[in-house]
């Protein structure tokens, strides 16, 4: 049985009811292997899918007067990805708490993003009903990464502005590759290259792969509007 004392530390949370934190941690895969898909961790996570979106939603609201509708949204849309909630899960060591089902576990699931992003979910919706909206507001402001997600979202114009000039050129859509991945699950840093008719045009890092992909973006438009012939020199 997982420790959950060590969970609650790392959350810096005493549940009034550890029945609700336990029933976050069963994944559907255990559940259907007890045959008991009533006590896996899905209906925690459609509650806690609603509970991050408003809290984030309001944080972003408030934090920013000055943006519009859009641009609220594109950081939203960073925040509440798999990607990130993944990473805040892997920061609580979300994974070796989970209940797996033996499939799920050989396949290296405490470890797969969606998984871990769920739970982070499911345990959002069991803070929610043991503790109130404002301890889950504590962590997801403590443990989100607000600051990558507004770099993402605001500047989340540049992969689509390097694919229109691209295409524009009839030399495809960019392809993106991941060259290096470093650091721990809660902390990693990635290598981004850009590359259009096969030749890398730029290069990113960031903490997550969308903003190591949007800085790529940023060094190929800078790169390409520096030299008006690097069209031509792509071409076949």
């Amino acid at each position: 049985m997982p420790d959950l004392a060590r969970l609650q530390a790392a959350i810096g949370l005493v549940f009034k009811d550890p029945s609700l934190l336990e029933q976050a941690l069963v994944h559907r895969s255990y559940a259907n292997e007890a045959g008991l898909s009533s006590v896996s961790n899905e209906r925690l996570e459609f509650l806690g899918d609603a509970a991050v979106g408003f809290v984030v939603a309001h944080k972003l609201y408030h934090d920013y007067p000055d943006l519009l509708e859009g641009d609220l949204t594109k950081i939203r849309a960073a925040l509440v990805s798999n990607e990130s909630l993944a990473r805040l899960g892997a920061s609580l060591n979300l994974g070796d708490y989970l209940y797996l089902g033996r499939g799920e576990e050989a396949s290296g699931g405490r470890r797969r993003e969606t998984t871990l992003a769920r739970a982070l979910e499911a345990l959002a919706g069991a803070i929610l009903l043991d503790q109130g909206m404002e301890p889950l507001a504590e962590l997801l402001r403590r443990g989100l990464d607000w600051e990558a997600a507004y770099t993402e979202g605001i500047e989340s114009d540049s992969k689509s502005q390097l694919q229109e000039l691209s295409q524009s050129h009839h030399l495809g859509t960019p392809h993106y590759r991941t060259v290096r991945t470093q650091g721990p699950d809660h902390r990693k840093e990635f290598t981004v290259e850009v590359l259009i008719a096969d030749k890398v045009l730029g290069k990113g890092k960031g903490r997550s792969k969308q903003a190591a992909q949007k800085e790529a973006a940023n060094e190929a438009l800078a790169r390409w509007q520096a030299d008006p012939t690097l069209a031509a020199s792509l071409s076949p």
